[in-house]
């Protein structure tokens, strides 16, 4: 992920023209020095800006518009992140704060996406400010919590291979407030034990779709401590398809706000009220409803002429079996 995070930063550009210091602004930044050596900041008076500027350099509100105009071919793309923008507006007007490691203390926020990540290594220990990571769509297996920020409040893992929490809940970070496990390869009952209030007290929102946890009442059992957890997310997993699934969750889970992206009401939470007591109910079977739209190339037989009674005519017979395979 440090191999990512250079590139994205080697494209965002904040050391060529029109950010930066070059002989594009130079003499700007020059005359910013006070006698004793020290700068006098963005606040300096623009007119004596303008009057220590040499003939080719540029004004800083003509760098801004070269970053700002869509059509300009320094602007950044459209799915670049209101952050990435700040910081290439910051190193036009003070290039010396995006110099070496001070850019590490304001990135608060990195999305590395689809890029073929596969490990998260301690190289991300020098942003010591960062607060959301978006992994999404990698190749990433593992996560070892020693090499995350402790200042992370959003970790989002979706569309990955995560197959085990164990070194990810080794020292996870104690803020975390969100935990994106969506689309990626976990089990239960084995992986249950990861996801309690012993490794994420302050875990508000919890997406784990599209996984393959089967056992309900054991993963309720673990997320019962998660006091602070008000939106969850478990579609796709073979345990959403039990039919009292959705009301044994909201009932055993009183403090659940949103469940799949679904509003819990009072009317809901009054109508399962006491489910939760009755864990009999949980079988391990399935319900599943198909609906068959058209079918083609099949005799109709509303159209096949009635025969009369006692007609020794030939009777032809039609019979089909259909397989679902899961």
């Amino acid at each position: 992920v440090s191999a990512a995070f250079w590139e994205h930063l080697r494209h965002l550009g904040l050391q060529d023209f029109p950010c930066g210091l070059g002989s594009w602004n130079r003499s700007r930044f020059d005359a910013l020095r006070s006698p004793c050596g020290s700068r006098l900041g963005l606040g300096a008076d623009p007119a004596s800006q303008e009057e220590t500027m040499l003939l080719g350099e540029e004004s800083p509100e003509a760098l801004m518009e070269l970053l700002c105009d869509r059509h300009s071919p320094w602007a950044l793309p459209p799915d670049c992140s209101p952050q990435d923008q700040h910081l290439r507006e910051m190193a036009v007007l003070a290039p010396e704060l995006v110099h070496s490691s001070n850019v590490f203390r304001v990135f608060r926020s990195l999305r590395i996406i689809d890029k073929g990540v596969e490990e998260v290594d301690e190289g991300l220990l020098q942003l010591h400010q960062l607060e959301e990571l978006i992994l999404s769509t990698n190749h990433i297996s593992r996560i070892t919590s020693a090499n995350l920020p402790r200042t992370l409040k959003v970790l989002e893992l979706c569309c990955n291979a995560v197959a085990d929490l164990q070194d990810l809940c080794a020292h996870p970070p104690p803020e975390l407030q969100h935990l994106g496990l969506g689309y990626n390869r976990l089990c239960g009952p084995s992986q249950d034990k990861y996801l309690t209030a012993a490794f994420w007290p302050n875990l508000v929102s919890l997406d784990l779709s599209f996984n393959n946890f089967t056992d309900l009442l054991g993963l309720v059992t673990q997320l019962s401590s998660l006091q602070k957890l008000r939106i969850l997310v478990l579609q796709g997993n073979p345990l959403a398809l039990i039919p009292t699934y959705r009301g044994f969750l909201v009932d055993s889970l009183p403090k659940l706000s949103i469940l799949d992206d679904i509003h819990i009401g009072p009317d809901e939470r009054h109508q399962f009220h006491g489910l939760a007591r009755q864990p009999e109910l949980i079988r391990s079977e399935a319900r599943v409803l198909v609906s068959i739209g058209k079918i083609k190339g099949l005799p109709d037989p509303s159209t096949c002429p009635q025969l009369e009674v006692g007609s020794e005519a030939p009777v032809i017979t039609y019979s089909y079996c259909v397989t679902y395979e899961f």
